[in-house]
């Protein structure tokens, strides 16, 4: 059984491959999960996203985006208090703000995941190359995404986080053709095809 080479680190990326990445998301506390997981990845690597899944679960209460939105100051150092966090104020109190702007976001629209999936119309987009390994670190979609995000007032929402995370939720099915999730997906999901020109620096999933 052949697989994206990015997650034959362990067994653990392994599994998210398997399971989770590129699956569409339609649940909003899971869309926060994997944003509050995207700003603690910033200059580091989605691998140990993974290892402290369960330190992070711990830290922000199940990813419960409204409980984590009334977070303070005594739970921003029991925050950098635990063991094997990431401590860095500034990206927890961004998914502190992030997570008081994502219940701006569901107050307009009903939910994120509404709000989110209207960029593609619901669809998953399949581009051009990406299947062969010509995947970029952002693009067109993933620009306008983090514009409008940032706009909103999300912190760490650059076009390159915003692109993993758009592969993530599976608005974009970037596994390989080789990868047998690639079809499987394809079955199971509104895909579109879509034409788009390549970035200059070409990156796989890290």
């Amino acid at each position: 059984m052949e697989r994206c080479s990015w997650c034959m680190c362990n067994e653990k990326m392994i599994r998210y491959h398997d399971e989770e990445w590129g699956v569409p998301v339609h649940d909003d506390r899971k869309q926060f999960e994997f944003l509050m997981m995207e700003v603690m990845q910033c200059g580091l690597n989605w691998n140990m996203m993974i290892q402290k899944r369960e330190i992070f679960r711990n830290c922000f209460d199940n990813f419960s985006f409204d409980k984590v939105a009334s977070y303070g100051e005594e739970d921003i150092q029991r925050i950098m208090e635990t063991e094997g966090m990431i401590r860095s104020r500034r990206k927890i109190e961004a998914v502190i703000h992030n997570a008081r702007c994502f219940q701006e976001i569901r107050r307009e629209f009903g939910s994120f995941s509404d709000y989110i999936w209207s960029f593609t119309e619901g669809r998953t987009y399949l581009y051009t190359g990406h299947q062969k390994g010509q995947i970029p670190a952002k693009n067109g979609l993933s620009d306008r995404i983090s514009k409008d995000l940032k706009k909103r007032g999300l912190k760490y929402m650059g076009s390159v986080t915003v692109y993993s995370h758009l592969q993530a939720c599976g608005m974009i099915n970037d596994h390989l053709e080789s990868c047998f999730r690639y079809g499987e997906l394809l079955e199971v999901t509104d895909a579109v095809r879509k034409e788009e020109i390549m970035r200059d620096e070409l990156v796989n999933k890290s």
